[in-house]
């Protein structure tokens, strides 16, 4: 939600304006889809990493303001949480070297970040939650000092009317309450942005709803919160209860979340322009004085600044995106269900993976989702944030007979997903070094049946066999981690455990 906004209270008569012009706003959008005013298709893609900022014990430190200022660049930016930063790399065409020039360039921009923060006493992990965090780092007093959030986290907690409640049952079970939202700031994600045109928009939406389940089983990195270990991919649940404007009254009458995975497949990008506008209330109803058909009727291209507003404020794991460049506008699928980390070679592999599948799986001539329910879909997505790496899925069989069947996570990517990727990646004129060399971190992954949740997992029961406290163990894994981040080499090659002691001497 990236939008200028300025904190200030709303009257009983804004709410109803705003409600209107999202309507003229969704009028525009359909005129907008059936004039063909649209970008024509330029294969462009774009990454953006949230961080965390952690001082050298492990622990969080509320220093984004001093750190950005050091940093002094457009391409990083303040999060939610005063321990939290983001980078936005610019986009890239599709094909060739990408991803090579990609990670490269995340190097570059990461190093020089890190040397900053050092400046004041801190480093960047990148890492889905840092698993120092405690409950008293996730207050409202610790929001970044922007407008828009202080705004956001008072609207969302005005429409839930009591305290949030955090229950994640998973390998330990975490029940707890917070007064703001400021929780949902632990989850720290990699963002995936495709340019598509409007007609090919409904395919790849759907492809990457049904990518999803593989892109968690393969990148989960998320298993610990406030000292408790919970699902491989806590973020999810995380970031939906974190959010919830429902109080238990309202989810028991089947409201939805404002953090969700969808509830069908689609036909159109206006299909989820306009859920947004029939299933979820205003949270921050501020108009501008653009008209978007007066717009339109002059030949001009309308902004829609109430639709990308009210867009930003409801989460789907797959967003759509209405933007405007040089002019003419555009659609983009943006994918948000990664964690970060655990490095940079890692984040790009997944990048790889996904951007292979979901061309892949748009282009099928019998696509995936017309035979697999979108609830199977869904409870896919729920199973690989529980197991990661360890999960099974419902898919669909091959053969004459049809019909779905169970499968393992690992043997469904190794043995029908990464082929589909591969071909994916050689139509968009990605080199086959950069396609061998990422979708094969990937595969060593399934192989070992590692990614940054599980070794985060062993490593912090090794430190407690070691004698470690909880505490500590937490501490001393993230330590490791992030000494390993810096390192670059992927995870699945990471040594379990801490580093032995060197005798003095």
């Amino acid at each position: 939600m990236g939008e200028k906004v300025v904190a200030g209270q709303f009257d009983l008569s804004d709410r109803q304006r705003y409600r209107e012009k999202l309507q003229k706003c969704l009028a525009g959008l359909e005129r907008l889809l059936d004039e063909k005013r649209f970008d024509r298709p330029k294969n462009l893609m774009g990454v953006e990493i949230e961080l965390n900022l952690a001082g050298s014990d492990g622990l969080p430190k509320m220093l984004n303001g001093e750190v950005l200022e050091r940093i002094a660049s457009r391409d990083f930016q303040t999060e939610l949480a005063m321990f939290n930063l983001e980078v936005n790399i610019a986009p890239h065409r599709l094909g060739g070297r990408v991803f090579d020039r990609l990670a490269e360039e995340l190097r570059t921009s990461l190093a020089y970040a890190d040397r900053k923060a050092g400046e004041v006493d801190a480093g960047i992990v990148m890492i889905g939650i840092l698993p120092t965090l405690g409950r008293d780092d996730l207050v409202s007093s610790n929001l970044s000092a922007v407008d828009r959030y202080t705004l956001l986290n008072d609207q969302i907690v005005s429409a839930r009317g009591e305290d949030f409640l955090l229950d994640i049952d998973g390998v330990e079970h975490l029940r707890c309450t917070s007064k703001s939202i400021v929780p949902e700031a632990a989850c720290t994600s990699v963002q995936l942005h495709l340019q598509v045109t409007p007609g090919r928009f409904a395919d790849v939406w759907n492809a990457a709803q049904v990518a999803s389940a593989a892109q968690i089983a393969v990148g989960a990195n998320s298993p610990f919160l406030f000292g408790h270990e919970l699902w491989r991919e806590s973020r999810p649940p995380l970031f939906q209860q974190a959010t919830d404007t429902r109080p238990p009254e309202l989810q028991a009458q089947g409201v939805r979340p404002r953090t969700w995975f969808g509830e069908r497949w689609i036909t159109s990008a206006f299909d989820l322009f306009e859920e947004n506008l029939r299933y979820f209330p205003a949270l921050l109803p501020i108009c501008d004085d653009e008209d978007p058909l007066e717009v339109l009727d002059a030949g001009g291209i309308p902004r829609l600044s109430e639709l990308v507003l009210h867009n930003g404020t409801v989460y789907r794991w797959n967003r759509p995106v209405y933007d405007i460049a040089d002019g003419v506008p555009h659609l983009r699928v943006e994918n948000r269900v990664l964690p970060a980390g655990p490095t940079i070679t890692d984040v790009i592999a997944n990048a790889a993976f996904y951007y292979g599948l979901v061309r892949a799986l748009a282009e099928e001539s019998r696509p995936l989702w017309s035979r697999l329910p979108f609830e199977a879909a869904a409870a896919n997505f729920d199973a690989a944030c529980r197991y990661g790496i360890e999960a099974r899925f419902v898919w669909p069989r091959r053969g004459r007979y049809g019909g779905t069947g169970e499968v393992d996570a690992v043997t469904l990517v190794r043995d029908e997903l990464l082929p589909l990727a591969s071909a994916g990646l050689d139509a968009w004129g990605v080199e086959p070094a950069d396609r061998d060399l990422y979708l094969g971190i990937i595969e060593e992954r399934c192989r070992r049946r590692v990614n940054g949740a599980s070794w985060q997992a062993a490593t912090f029961h090794r430190a407690l066999e070691q004698g470690l406290g909880r505490d500590a163990a937490l501490a001393a894994t993230t330590r490791r981690y992030a000494e390993l981040m810096h390192v670059g080499e992927p995870v699945h090659t990471w040594p379990v455990g801490l580093p032995e002691a060197v005798p003095l001497g």
